[in-house]
Order: C-alpha cells, then sequence, then structure tokens
C-alpha cells in the first residue's frame, strides 16, 4: 500500500494515497473513536451545498483561475449529490465544535477536486483544503449552516409524512363513524362515545402537530454564513458575504435568510431548543395514541379486544399464536428516544459559553436523529398500522350492551333517580343491562337503540330536557 505525507501545526502523518481525507480527518478519527456512527446523508448534502455555494461566490470574484474553479465546483456537487458520502468517516460525536467533520469535508472536496485537476491526491500547493475549499469560511458559520439546511429538509420530509399520517386516522374516523362503543376516563367505563369520534382526536393531535412543525422552518432559516469565526465577517470579502447566502438559496429552494446580527446567531442555538420542543409535542402524541391503540387491542380474549391491529409478526418464541402490538410499542419508544433528545439538546443550548456553543456537534446529532425517527416512525405507523385497523364489532357491541356507562345515555328517557335505582337492581341480576331493562319493561328496544345510537351519543345536548 502506498501513502503520502501531509503535515499540520503538531507534526506529520502518513496518509493512504488513495484517500479523499487528509491529516486533519485522520486525528479525528484517532481522537473520537466514540460512537461508531456516521454522519446522517442529508446532512453530507447540506455541507456540500453550502461548500458550493461558497466556491461559486469565490469563483464570482476571480480569485481562482478556470479550471481550478471547476475542479472546486464539480467536486462540491459531486458532495452535496451523496456521491462522496463514504468519504466523510468522522465520528458525529466530537469535540471542537465541529471542526473535525468540516475539515473532513474540506479534505474530501480538496482531493476529489485535484483528482479532476489532474493532480495526485495530497497536492495542496494546487488546491488547500484550508486555502481553497475553507476560503471566506469557518466551521462557526459553515456548520450551523449546513445543519439548518439539512434540518428544513428533513422538517419537509416529516411534515409529509405526518399528513399522510393524519389523513390514515380520519380515513379510519369515517369508517368508523357509527360504531359506537364504551368511552373511558382514568381506564374507568365512562359515557358512550363512537370509535369514529376517538379516531378523530388521533387525526386532530396530529393536524395540529402538522401545524407546528411546518411553521418550524421559518425558525431556522436564519443563518450566519458568511459571519466566519464569531459572526463579524473577520477574513471575508464583503462582497461574497453578501454574495454566498443568495447562492445558498438557489441550490437549496430554502427561503434562508442573513442573520441582521450574524455575532448573536453565532452564540446562541436556541432555535433548536424551539423546535426540538415543538417535535417533541408531537413525540407525546405519538405515544399515548401509540398507548390508546395498544389497550384497544389487548387480549385477544381476555383484554379489551376492541380492534384488531394489523398482525406483522409473530410474537412469541414460546407462546404459540401470541401476536404483539409491536409498532405502537415502537412508536411509543421512538417518542421516548425524543424526549430524551430534547433534553440533551436543551442542556447543551444552555453550555454554550460567549462566542461560541462547542456542543453544536451533539446538538446536531441528536436534532437530526430525532428528525429521522420521527420520519420513520410516521411512515410505519401508518404503514403498518393505522391503515390496518378493524374493529372488533362483537366486543365493541357487548360492552355498549353491559356496560353501566351505557345508562347515562338513557338519562334524557328514564332520569337520574330511577337510572341509579336501576344500577342496583341490575347488578343483582343475571341478565345483561340491555336485557334487563326491556325485560322489565323500563325501555323498549327501538328507544334503547335510539338512545344509543351514534347519533345520539355525540348530539350537542339533549332534545328533551331530563326529568
Amino acid at each position: 500500500m502506498s501513502y503520502r505525507k501531509e503535515t499540520d501545526s503538531l507534526g506529520s502523518m502518513e496518509i493512504l494515497q488513495d484517500a479523499y481525507w487528509g491529516i486533519h480527518t485522520c486525528r479525528a478519527k484517532q481522537n473520537f473513536n466514540i460512537s461508531q456512527y456516521k454522519i446522517h446523508s442529508i446532512f453530507i448534502k447540506s455541507f456540500g451545498l453550502v461548500k458550493l455555494a461558497c466556491a461559486l461566490s469565490v469563483k464570482e470574484l476571480g480569485l481562482w483561475e478556470e479550471n481550478k474553479a471547476k475542479a472546486i465546483i464539480e467536486a462540491c456537487e459531486e458532495l452535496s449529490k451523496g456521491k462522496l458520502n463514504d468519504h466523510i468517516i468522522v465520528d458525529p460525536i466530537q469535540g471542537g465544535a465541529g471542526t473535525s467533520l468540516n475539515m473532513n469535508v474540506n479534505e474530501v472536496i480538496a482531493n476529489r477536486a485535484l483528482e479532476l485537476y489532474g493532480k495526485n491526491k495530497g497536492r495542496y500547493e494546487f488546491i488547500d483544503p484550508i486555502e481553497d475549499i475553507n476560503k471566506f469560511q469557518s466551521t462557526n458559520d459553515v456548520y450551523p449552516t449546513a445543519l439548518k439546511t439539512a434540518s428544513i429538509f428533513l422538517l419537509r420530509e416529516l411534515e409529509k409524512e405526518l399528513t399522510s399520517l393524519q389523513e390514515s386516522f380520519q380515513v379510519k374516523e369515517k369508517e368508523f363513524a357509527d360504531i359506537v362503543k364504551i368511552g373511558r376516563t382514568q381506564l374507568m367505563d365512562a359515557v358512550l362515545i363512537t370509535l369514529g369520534k376517538e379516531f378523530s382526536a388521533y387525526a386532530e393531535a396530529i393536524s395540529r402537530d402538522r401545524w407546528r412543525i411546518y411553521k418550524c422552518e421559518e425558525r431556522l432559516r436564519v443563518v450566519n454564513l458568511g459571519g466566519t469565526a464569531v459572526g463579524t465577517g473577520l477574513t471575508a470579502q464583503r462582497k461574497y458575504i453578501f454574495s454566498v447566502i443568495d447562492k445558498l438559496r438557489d441550490l437549496t429552494g430554502i427561503g434562508l435568510a442573513r442573520a441582521e446580527n450574524p455575532v448573536e446567531n453565532t452564540q446562541n442555538l436556541d432555535v433548536f431548543s424551539e423546535v426540538s420542543g415543538i417535535l417533541k409535542a408531537h413525540a407525546t402524541n405519538l405515544i399515548k395514541i401509540s398507548n390508546d391503540l395498544r389497550l384497544m387491542n389487548s387480549g385477544p380474549t381476555a383484554g379489551l379486544s376492541e380492534i384488531f391491529l394489523p398482525a406483522v409478526q409473530v410474537g412469541s418464541s414460546v407462546m404459540p399464536g401470541k401476536v404483539n402490538p409491536v409498532i405502537p410499542e415502537l412508536a411509543a419508544q421512538v417518542g421516548t428516544r425524543v424526549l430524551g433528545n430534547d433534553l440533551v439538546i436543551n442542556q447543551c443550548v444552555a453550555g454554550g459559553q460567549f462566542e461560541l456553543n462547542h456542543n453544536l456537534p451533539l446538538i446536531a446529532f441528536s436534532f437530526l436523529e430525532t428528525l429521522e425517527l420521527l420520519i420513520n416512525t410516521d411512515r410505519t405507523l401508518k404503514e403498518r398500522c393505522v391503515d390496518g385497523i378493524k374493529p372488533n364489532l362483537k366486543n365493541l357491541n357487548r360492552y355498549v350492551e353491559t356496560s353501566y356507562a351505557t345508562l347515562t345515555a338513557l338519562l334524557p328517557e328514564l332520569g337520574y333517580n330511577q337510572i341509579s335505582y336501576l344500577a342496583k337492581e341490575i347488578a343483582k341480576s343475571d341478565l345483561s343491562l340491555k336485557e334487563f331493562l326491556i325485560s322489565n319493561n323500563y325501555i323498549d328496544e327501538n328507544k334503547f337503540n335510539e338512545l344509543t345510537s351514534s347519533e345520539a351519543v355525540l348530539a350537542l345536548g339533549h332534545i328533551k330536557p331530563i326529568n
């Protein structure tokens, strides 16, 4: 195997001749062999787009000769299209506020550009990772700009999945509209409701999540690109500073805006706390809905068994025939993970000092993981669970006919005092609630069915006054 020698201010290292990365990446690999996770592909894409915007702005200033500029721009384009992902090898959990990732990107672009320029890798006298690829930049402006760009790409994906999940619940709302069931408060029988109305509540909760998340993009679109180290634009040309974000806006299709106060935008990352809180709200809805679905599906013979969730895999290696509600279990676990990530993000945001937050890599990892988990979970919950939910009409009807909760629906006909008396009598009987009332002529079957119909139990107020 052949090697090339690279040098930085700390010394020299032997680098594999065919490697696109260089000495800075190798030091990062030695220092931060921590998680074995990889940098998110959308983050790499966004980094490529940021570097491309920077390169186009530098080229516009006429600071590179034409072929050199062409090679750098083409290498940036390749990174933005995912062609160089395998060469971004640093651990996402790293010290240095993201410098290791930025330098990994710079070295990969530089060495790929050298190839395109007709030179060997490592010939940095022609195209240098810092002098050229990082020209007019700092980790402190390109990293958060790439992170915000990646986050917006993922937020748009999440919004699409939320829309699909909401629509799936709305389909079930209509499908189950006339199915009367027992409503419960504090896990105890309460009053009659419809299965459709319960699913309408799930759809509405997801609709709120969708609207909140739609509004998140405007919180993330303000960036500090061009601010370099601390937001003052030190070392960058003024023309570059005012053109680079325009270039990135065109490349991404995102309405990015230059921060009015780039120093503040570099110091403070509270926007990630804000958006993470909105994602946390969605996670809490996922947990609540998933637990409801699990409870309604419980059984099949010794639980509620009001609905049938799709059977997607065998549930036990020792109990034949057991099928578990694995998709809602997954969704609830993901929700819990998101709650944990939110705590991590808040602690990291609070832990920055002065002009920079050194915790940015952990914020990036946790934030992008949250988005990826929610995208995949919403899709999975819709496709492998909600779309296939079926009602257990036998049990739903039986509970309506036997539960004391049904008595409340009869108040307009029988009155509170009489129903209180009847509840005690029914408890002594072997008959169901419905059978007892009809056989003892307290109510006829038509009236019972009328008062326990979906129209009656969802009516806003009584037509007939209560005696």
